[in-house]
């Protein structure tokens, strides 16, 4: 019986974040666009973000091999991966008096959904190219759909706009990538 208010609780808090949660342009849908979004932004050459590699990463079975969205692509190894943008700028985030704000989606061979309501995920960030507080994370939880399966997600708040280096670290496995964020128009 706790297990199954546990649960619900969990399920209602998901869907209050959700409800909550301000809109972009970079979050994930779980249906595919019909066009992708044209990027204003383009990252510094001195900015190395991940880019998609050849050959491409692809994910194990009951996942979707390649991101089932257009312009976005799975980065990572089947122990931790997550979906990132082609070009590797994260544009259009709403701004807070914490900075811009990202929903980022992670996936495991090694998460089990049932087993693990919140995920021990920790995400950790710094900027590059200058001085700036560390990215913030709020911590993991758990999200399900029919076209992603079964995944982790964090909320983070990049400080400040630029360069960024995020790190994802799952069950003794670790994952970076760095991305631009981009100002807003």
């Amino acid at each position: 019986m706790e297990r199954l208010k546990l649960i619900v609780s969990t399920l209602a808090l998901i869907g209050l974040l959700a409800a909550c949660a301000p809109k972009s342009t970079n979050n994930l849908p779980t249906e595919v666009p019909s066009k992708s979004i044209p990027v204003k932004n383009a990252a510094p050459a001195d900015c190395p973000v991940t880019l998609p590699t050849n050959p491409a990463f692809t994910a194990p079975e009951p996942y979707w091999p390649n991101a089932p969205w257009s312009g976005i692509f799975w980065f990572g190894t089947e122990h931790l991966w997550t979906a990132l943008q082609n070009n590797g700028v994260w544009e259009g985030l709403p701004y807070t008096e914490q900075g811009y704000t990202q929903k980022i989606m992670w996936w495991s061979s090694l998460y089990v959904l049932k087993d693990e309501l919140q995920p021990a995920l920790v995400v950790l960030g710094k900027r590059l190219d200058a001085d700036a507080p560390p990215l913030k994370s709020y911590g993991a939880t758990n999200a399900s759909a029919k076209d992603i399966g079964d995944a982790m997600l964090t909320g983070v708040d990049f400080p400040t706009e630029g360069c960024w280096e995020v790190t994802g670290q799952y069950k003794k496995t670790g994952l970076t990538f760095v991305v631009w964020i981009a100002p807003q128009e």
